[in-house]
Formats: C-alpha cells, sequence, structure tokens
C-alpha cells in the first residue's frame, strides 16, 4: 500500500496548487481502491472485490478510479469516485458539461429494484464483500450532478440515480443505505435542492450542498452537502456491497458520487443527530443519554466538540447540553469503532392560556365543553400549531402524566370559570402544561341606549339635524363587562343582517335615522352568540355665534371691552369654560370683560356633555401715530405723502375728502390743508395742519378787492414764518423786500405805482433754501 501512495503523491506533485480535485483511472485497482482508500483498516476484514463494470470508452479511461481535492475547496481530501461519464470529466473547473456514453453501457436491475425506478443505462458498479467486527458500519459520501440546474425547472424533475446496496451473503433481498438521514427516501436531484422558482418548492434542503459556478473544483453544476451511510451488522458475518451510480432514461447530463477515503469503518450508532432543523432536537427539559454499548469487555471514551470528556469512561453519557459528541468503543480484537452525534436543544414550547367560552342557557355558569375547540388557541399566532396531548383537572395530575380526562368532548364543568390543565407538544416532542379557562357565557346585556351629540356642520343654519358620528367602540367598551372575557362584538343595522354576518356596521357611524335609531349587537365568544338591539340618541349640542375677530383699542388701555360666548339655546343649563391662547382663564359666565389682545376659546357645556366651541380673536389697535408727511413741490402737481406707525388699520382723508386707504395724495393745491388719519377699527382719529408754498403768477393792485397785493401763498406766522422775499424789475433793480408778516407788495416804488409788467422775486428760507421766478402786474 505505502508504494502506490508515494508513486500517486510523486505523479501528482506538479499539481500542488491546482484549484481543481484531480482523478487517477489507473495506479489503483478496484481492489485497492475498496480496500485501501475507501476502507484502510484491519477492522474489516476479508475485504474482496467482485464484480466492476463501467463505461469502455477504449485505451485507458475509466468511469471510476480514485480522486484527490489537490488543495482546492472541495470537502473530501481524498476517496473514489463513481461517474455515469468519463473520469476525466469529473475534474474541475465547471465550465464544460459532462455528457458522456460508451457502447454497451447498460444498466443495472439491483438499483432500478431498490429505488423502484426502471430505465437505467450507463451504470458504474463496484461489488465487493467483507466481514464486520462490529454492529454498525458507515462512510461519509458526497452526491454531485449536472441535472442540478439552477433556477430550471428541470432540477424539480430529472435525476440520475446511485444507491450503495448491502445484503448479508446468505439474504437475495439488498437494502439501500444511500438515504437521506431519518428516512428512507433515496438522494436524488429530486429529492434534495433548494426552492426553484417557478419550479418547486424546496425539498430537504438541509442536506443541499451548493450551486457550482465556473471555477468549482468539480465539473458538475450542483451537488449535495457531505452525507453519512449507516448499516447495522452482525459480527463476524460477511456483507456484500453493491456501489452503484448510473443514468435515467438517457446517457444526458452526468452525475458522480464521491466516497470518502478511510471512511468505511466500524461504528457505533448512537442514533440520529438531534437537529432542530430536522424536527428532533432534544427538548430543553430533557435528559438525553447515549448509548454506545458493545458486547465483550469493550472500553469507552467520551468526547465533547473534539476534547475528551475526563473521567467519562461508562458505555453510557448523559448530555447537559449542545455540541458534537464522539465515543471510541475500544473492541476486544483492538480494534476501535467510532461513533458521532450532533446535538442541538430546542426552546420550550411558547404557548398562551386560553379560554372556551360556550353559552349558558340557564345562566348558573356551567355547560357542556368540547375542550379540544380549545387547541388552536394556545398557540401564539406567529409560531407552528402546538399538539394538545390531553387534559387534566389538576396540574399536578398533568405533570405526573396521570388522571387524564376521559370525555374530552363532553366535559362539565363543575365550577363557574374552572381552570383545568392542558399538556401540550411541539414538533420536537417537547411538552409544557397551560391553563384553560372554561366560561359559561351569560346570553343577555343590560346596556339598552346610547348617546352621542349632534354634530351637525352645516353652514347655511344653526340648527341641530338629529345626525351623529357615534364611537361604536366605546359602545363596544361599555358592552364587554356584561359579555365574557375575548367576545368579538359588532354592530348591524337590521337583525337579519346581525344573524347572517354581513353588512357590518363600521366603529365610526353616523346614525340613518334622526335623533333615535335601533340597531343590533352580536356578541361573538367563540361558540357562543349573544343578540340584542340598542338604542343610539342623538342629543343637541349648544349652538354658538361663529367665530369673530374684534379689535381693542390700546389708546383706551386700561378700560375693558366685553366679548360673549354667543350661545342660541340656552335651556341645557349649560356652563362656561374660557381659554386666552390655549390658557385656562378663571372665569365661568357667558361674557366677560378684557383688555388684553389674544384669542380667547369658550366651551360650552350641557349637563349631557354635548359641547360647542367658539374663538373670539382680539387684536390690538391703536390711533396712529404721524411720523412725516413728505411734500413734493411741482409747477403744475403737488404731490403729499403722509407717513403712519401704529398697531391699526388707517385710512386717510385730506381737508374734506373721502377717507381711503391710500396715504398720498396728488394735485394738492399751494396754502394751508388739514390732513386726517382714520383707525378703521375705531380707535379714533387723529389730524394735523400742512402748507404748500406758492407763488402767484400775476396781481392786479386796483384797489377791487381781490388780488390787489402779492406775496407768497401758504406762509403766516406759524408756517414759514421766517421767509424774506426780494421783488426786481426786469432789470434787476430791487424793488421791494417784504417778510410774512407783511400784507404783500403793492405794485409801486417810492410810493408811485409802477406799470404792467413781469416783475421778478427771491425768495429764502432761513434753512438755505432759495427759491426764484417771475409774476406779472396787470392793470
Amino acid at each position: 500500500m505505502k508504494y502506490y501512495i508515494y508513486f500517486f503523491l510523486f505523479i501528482f506533485s506538479p499539481q500542488i496548487f491546482s484549484q481543481n480535485i484531480e482523478v487517477d483511472s489507473q495506479t489503483y485497482s478496484p481492489q485497492q481502491l475498496i480496500e485501501d482508500v475507501l476502507i484502510d483498516s484491519n477492522c474489516i476484514e476479508n475485504v474482496i472485490v467482485t464484480n466492476v463494470i463501467g463505461g469502455n470508452f477504449g485505451g485507458s479511461e475509466q468511469s471510476y478510479g480514485y480522486f484527490d481535492a489537490s488543495g482546492s475547496t472541495f470537502p473530501f481530501q481524498s476517496g473514489i469516485v463513481l461517474s455515469t461519464g468519463r473520469l476525466s470529466n469529473v475534474e474541475g473547473p465547471n465550465t464544460t458539461l459532462s455528457d458522456d456514453d460508451a457502447s454497451n453501457w447498460n444498466g443495472d436491475n439491483d438499483l432500478e429494484n431498490a429505488l423502484n425506478q426502471n430505465n437505467t443505462i450507463n451504470a458504474t458498479i463496484i461489488e465487493f464483500e467483507f466481514t464486520s467486527t462490529a454492529n454498525f458500519i458507515s462512510f461519509r459520501y458526497l452526491f454531485a450532478s449536472e441535472e442540478y440546474q439552477e433556477n430550471n425547472p428541470n432540477t424539480c424533475q430529472y435525476s440520475d440515480l446511485f444507491g450503495f446496496l448491502i445484503r448479508n451473503v446468505n439474504d437475495t433481498q439488498y437494502t439501500n443505505i444511500a438515504l437521506i438521514p431519518n428516512t428512507q427516501t433515496p438522494v436524488k436531484v429530486t429529492t434534495v435542492h433548494p426552492n426553484i422558482p417557478n419550479g418547486c418548492a424546496a425539498e430537504n434542503n438541509t442536506y443541499f450542498g451548493s450551486w457550482n459556478n465556473a471555477s468549482a473544483p468539480i465539473n458538475f453544476n450542483g451537488q449535495t452537502a457531505v452525507l453519512t451511510a449507516t448499516a447495522n451488522t452482525e459480527p463476524n458475518e460477511t456483507y456484500h456491497v453493491k456501489l452503484v451510480i448510473a443514468d435515467e432514461q438517457n446517457y444526458r447530463y452526468d452525475s458522480a458520487v464521491f466516497l470518502e477515503a478511510g471512511s468505511f469503518k466500524l461504528s457505533t450508532d448512537l442514533g440520529p443527530d438531534r437537529l432542530i432543523s430536522t424536527n428532533n432536537a432534544v427538548c430543553s427539559n430533557e435528559i438525553f443519554t447515549l448509548n454506545a454499548y458493545q458486547a465483550d469487555n469493550s472500553t469507552y471514551k467520551w468526547f465533547k466538540d473534539g476534547a475528551e470528556i475526563l473521567g467519562e469512561i461508562s458505555e453510557n453519557y448523559s448530555v447537559i447540553d449542545e455540541g458534537i459528541y464522539n465515543v471510541e468503543v475500544n473492541l476486544e480484537n483492538s480494534c476501535i469503532s467510532y461513533g458521532e452525534i450532533k446535538v442541538e436543544y430546542a426552546e420550550e414550547p411558547i404557548t398562551n392560556p386560553s379560554y372556551l367560552n360556550l353559552c349558558d342557557n340557564d345562566n348558573d355558569g356551567l355547560t357542556f365543553f368540547d375542550l379540544h375547540l380549545a387547541d388552536p388557541f394556545f398557540t401564539p399566532s406567529n409560531l407552528p400549531t402546538l399538539n394538545v396531548v390531553d387534559f387534566y383537572l389538576t396540574e399536578d395530575d398533568a405533570i405526573q402524566n396521570t388522571n387524564p380526562i376521559p370525555n374530552t368532548n363532553s366535559f362539565i364543568n363543575t365550577t363557574p370559570s374552572q381552570i383545568i390543565y392542558a399538556k401540550l407538544e411541539n414538533q420536537y416532542g417537547c411538552s409544557v402544561i397551560e391553563t384553560l379557562t372554561l366560561e359559561a357565557n351569560y346570553t343577555t346585556s343590560n346596556v339598552k341606549s346610547f348617546e352621542a351629540c349632534d354634530d351637525d356642520d352645516d353652514d347655511d343654519d344653526d340648527d341641530d339635524d338629529g345626525f351623529a358620528t357615534f364611537n361604536l367602540n366605546d359602545l363596544r367598551v361599555q358592552i364587554e363587562p356584561e359579555v365574557s372575557s375575548g367576545a368579538e362584538i359588532t354592530f348591524y343595522s337590521t337583525y337579519e343582517d346581525a344573524a347572517n354576518h354581513i353588512n357590518q356596521l363600521s366603529d365610526s357611524y353616523i346614525n340613518t335615522v334622526p335623533y333615535s335609531q335601533d340597531i343590533y349587537v352580536k356578541a361573538q365568544v367563540i361558540y357562543c352568540e349573544l343578540f340584542t338591539s340598542i338604542t343610539l340618541n342623538v342629543n343637541n349640542k349648544p349652538q354658538l355665534l361663529a367665530n369673530e375677530n374684534i379689535s381693542y383699542c390700546l389708546n383706551n388701555y386700561p378700560e375693558t371691552i366685553s366679548i360673549d360666548s354667543g350661545l342660541l339655546n340656552g335651556s341645557g343649563n349649560p356652563t362656561f369654560e374660557w381659554f386666552l391662547n390655549n390658557a385656562l382663564m378663571d372665569e365661568n359666565t357667558s361674557s366677560i370683560e378684557v383688555n388684553q389682545s389674544g384669542t380667547y376659546t369658550v366651551n360650552v357645556s350641557f349637563l349631557d356633555g354635548c359641547l360647542a366651541t367658539r374663538d373670539i380673536i382680539v387684536n390690538d389697535s391703536n390711533l396712529a401715530i404721524i411720523e412725516s408727511i413728505d411734500i413734493l413741490q411741482a409747477p403744475t402737481d403737488n404731490t403729499v405723502t403722509i407717513n403712519v406707525s401704529g398697531e391699526g388699520e388707517y385710512q386717510f382723508a385730506l381737508d374734506n375728502s373721502i377717507f381711503n386707504d391710500s396715504n398720498t395724495f396728488a394735485n394738492v393745491s399751494s396754502g394751508f390743508h388739514t390732513i386726517y388719519v382714520l383707525d378703521k377699527n375705531g380707535c379714533d382719529t387723529i389730524e394735523k395742519e400742512i402748507t404748500i408754498l406758492g407763488f402767484p403768477k400775476f396781481f392786479t393792485p386796483n384797489n377791487d378787492g381781490f388780488n390787489d397785493t402779492w406775496k407768497p401763498i401758504g406762509t403766516n406766522t406759524t408756517f414759514n414764518s421766517n421767509f424774506k422775499i426780494n421783488i426786481f424789475n426786469r432789470f434787476g433793480k430791487l424793488l421791494k423786500t417784504i417778510t410774512t408778516s407783511e400784507t404783500g407788495w403793492d405794485g409801486t416804488y417810492t410810493g408811485k405805482s409802477l406799470a404792467s409788467d413781469d416783475y421778478w422775486y427771491t425768495a429764502s428760507l432761513p434753512n438755505g433754501l432759495l427759491y426764484k421766478g417771475h409774476f406779472a402786474l396787470k392793470r
């Protein structure tokens, strides 16, 4: 054996950095593949290969042989492989389709019989015999196939076949041990795969390994996880094994099965893995004992997660936490039998206390119960349904599993609201005890009416219309104490609707008959129904004036103004509650006195609880403050603009004009004027006198009482009082100097009347302003 191993390493050493497995069909004979590679143990005796069948491709090519992982990610470091195609097509990468055929390559009847299939071809077979020295053998394997096609419904329909068939040499019937763990289902593409979109749901997905991309170390599209084949054997008995794989129906899309080197060995059966994924995990409150018993004087070592458990040398071991447990059993013949099991713990079942509610027609609290009607209600809605095993009168009976209730479909409670106990199991067989309360429900209700306030929102009038929005959930709360807990209470407009469970009313319901209407109530308590009618009554609410905006004149502070609730129908013994800017005031009368701006809210309530609300917004207002008056003088168009400040809204007038919103006046004549500023909110008017300076274009000094003298317009002792005016003839001779206090120039010079002509003036103010122009003297 050593010679062949060294030779294999020599011929493969140049490929040490390969990322794909490598295969060899020549180095090992079939006997060596089985005895030295697959088994490699002196504890399995009399190993003889009795038959080998494979594809005849001509030359040295085979459909079986040796493989080596060669540093790749393949799960097995080495072993033997059987394929339905050429062995050379097993090597990765996964870039071509393995799709081989050979002449006269038939199928296998034993495989077809074991898997209940037919039409196999291209069968690769290795048969051998061995003698066991223990009562259990196992080996590890992996199945790969081109018929694994990701996201392709063909994966759901087609699969090549393989089997590990074993029998005692004295028997004729084979047993297939290439099975999905804990089942009798053969491992195939169609029985082990994930969900296939638009194809089929996942099957045994726990045991699917992977889809293989182009860089995979083997040339197959998909593969299973590593699986273990096991078989019970009798010590010193000889067994015949047939390893066989075949195409089904045609040669297309090859498959292969890989067997791990050295994994065919004596085993100690510790039972199936106890896993959550396979629904057989150990319960959290369960004592789980492993039994590795072998006959004669065997000795034992136990391991957890690869570390020896010191001091544990018995054939039994009690598991106390999760992990991978191994046992080594040293047999009398110095052989070692290995056992392994993975243990996971399932959480204790999560349950709800359950209630069973049935009708009690005589209202004594007692009635017949079918206890299993409560089964669905023990389990929270988001969890798998638990199995109810039995019911018990006491918790102690349930714990001890004694005295279960016999007549569970016709049990009569002995006291109202009696509590009994149920034992429930989850999918892992883990049990828990939960309470079941038996309620016998009364079939009457004392709630006869329900009231709401009229909610007429029609802006055309202030009258109630007899319609209201009823919150039926509030009515439900009133009824609930009248019936058993957990009752489903619904409402209907007619008895027929209630009886037929149709046209249920929404919780926000507007009555359809004004002021008073009967509706119907159904209280469903799982298996009991209560029907009754309730009258909906609509009460009038306070009728108030519309919301209002008013003003308070700050110039009158601290005087007050009166604001009123605006109540129009006061027959319901109203109460008043006032708020200023949402802060409660110490006021409770229909009207109040205020001298502060803000939003005043009054809630008006009647004794029946009907309420209406009105807002009165008080805005600050005030007399205007004239900040400035802008006068724009022009030869033909004088303009006056009044600039004010203040809290109010203002209108403006000049002399006797009508008030308007514009603060600018155009075409204002020269002379004296009065401006007025009115507060639109009623906070009075202020006035101010102004003057616009002007210079007459002519005068007629003929003593007729009209235009007999010339002087500027808009001057007096108050306005422009320090005005100085010089008058010249056309030659620039100063004829007269006058001031605003004088009556003007009479058209004379040194007592003599001057002739009709144009005369010039200069007018200067103390602020430096200088006016120049001319005017006519007419005789």
